[in-house]
């Protein structure tokens, strides 16, 4: 087995760690949803809490089976969001990874919770649970849905509904607002988001110094630190650690027999397991559209609430089926792409691209083999590993003798 590591991971533990026990000590502290405006809640001092966040750590520890029966008990269905049933369900049983992990008695209770439908409409009824349950207001943006092109009304429209939380902040904070803090905030967010690019990008090198599985851990700064300068320091600890490989021709495997992009969710339950698949036979996941969400280009400082307004509402879920084929075209143009697998997360309708027949389009305008394979973010009931193992092997061995043919052909 390739012994491949990334130094950076034992960094990434102890701020992960540093994170979480810090709300014990937080004055204030928001909930936010994990494509949501989370420099704004900072610039007014708020500690933010991620929610689906909690949930991709139950789904990691494999402990997400264990509440969704509650949840579905409290009358929500069984196939809405695994995130939800089971963020719910941890709560309903007071139980959380962050008591195992960090010895926190659990998740940090909210004084302001705010969400973003960019992603799906189960933020709002999830939030929403949790307002109740708190007594704690909340409130929400709700951006135009499966967009071709993000017009500038559009982004006018998010704009006024992210300045229109401002009463909320603060009421919640007890600080008036700042429109400098903001603008740092929102710096700090840009250059963290900047960096995060450029450490995904070094997979545009073969052998890639880094994975999808890779990714989906040290993406945790930029989706729970954003608008930190914690954040924007890792990232170039990992960064320099990469390019450094990257000189040394050093990576995931030594020789790639293929370089595969994923679309859609991870199965967290099943991140170790598929990464040493793809090892097994030589191939990398090298980029994903997971991963790539938190690349927000648009941020500015210097028009802080449109520029946060066109970055949230422009991101790849919250695009129509055409624009989506673009970039994910673009992405396969950039990072050498052989075949591209498309998870059918069965409880994420929303960042599933396989229900409207993107995938056989893709392969028939493009050329690039494409493969469906079937699970969940977090509910491993939906998860064949017999079967999923046979699809993956059978599709890298199908890659593998396309490149033969052309390359006699070449």
């Amino acid at each position: 087995m390739n012994m491949y590591e990334i130094k950076s991971t034992h960094l990434l533990r102890k701020l992960m760690k540093d994170y979480f026990t810090g709300f014990e000590h937080a004055g204030k502290i928001a909930w936010c949803t994990s494509v949501g405006p989370a420099e704004l809640l900072r610039s007014f001092g708020f500690e933010v809490y991620f929610p689906e966040n909690h949930g991709a750590l139950l789904g990691a520890t494999r402990q997400a089976g264990d509440y969704i029966s509650s949840t579905v008990n409290l009358g929500y269905s069984g196939d809405i969001c695994s995130y939800l049933t089971s963020d719910i369900g941890a709560y309903l049983n007071k139980r959380t990874p962050l008591q195992d992990h960090y010895g926190m008695p659990g998740i940090p209770k909210p004084d302001l919770i705010v969400y973003n439908t960019n992603q799906c409409r189960e933020v709002q009824d999830w939030f929403n649970y949790y307002a109740k349950e708190f007594q704690c207001p909340a409130i929400g943006i709700f951006p135009p849905r499966h967009v071709d092109e993000v017009t500038d009304a559009q982004i006018m429209d998010v704009s006024e509904q992210f300045k229109a939380m401002i009463p909320a902040c603060e009421k919640a904070s007890g600080q008036a607002f700042d429109i400098d803090h903001f603008r740092d905030t929102l710096r700090l967010s840009r250059e963290a988001t900047e960096l995060w690019k450029d450490v995904l990008a070094t997979a545009k090198n073969s052998p890639a110094p880094i994975s999808f599985f890779d990714a989906t851990i040290h993406m945790g700064p930029i989706v729970v630190l954003r608008g930190t300068q914690v954040a924007i320091d890792y990232y170039k600890t990992l960064w320099n650690e990469l390019i450094e490989n990257v000189r040394y021709k050093t990576g995931v495997v030594p020789v790639e027999s293929s370089r595969i992009f994923w679309d859609g969710m991870p199965i967290w339950g099943k991140l170790r397991t598929l990464s040493n698949l793809f090892i097994q036979n030589n191939s990398v996941v090298v980029a994903s559209t997971y991963c790539n969400s938190w690349v927000f280009d648009a941020f500015d400082e210097r028009d802080p609430f449109v520029s946060s307004a066109k970055a949230y509402t422009e991101i790849f879920i919250n695009r129509s089926e055409n624009a989506k084929m673009n970039m994910l075209k673009q992405m396969a143009d950039e990072f050498r792409i052989d075949g591209m697998i498309f998870h059918d997360a069965k409880t994420c309708f929303n960042n599933s691209n396989t229900r409207f027949g993107l995938p056989l389009r893709f392969y028939k305008e493009f050329g690039i083999p494409v493969l469906v394979i079937e699970g969940d973010l977090c509910d491993l009931r939906f998860y064949s590993e017999g079967q999923t193992t046979t699809k993956i092997e059978t599709f890298i061995e199908q890659l593998e003798s396309q490149k033969i043919v052309n390359e006699y052909h070449g």
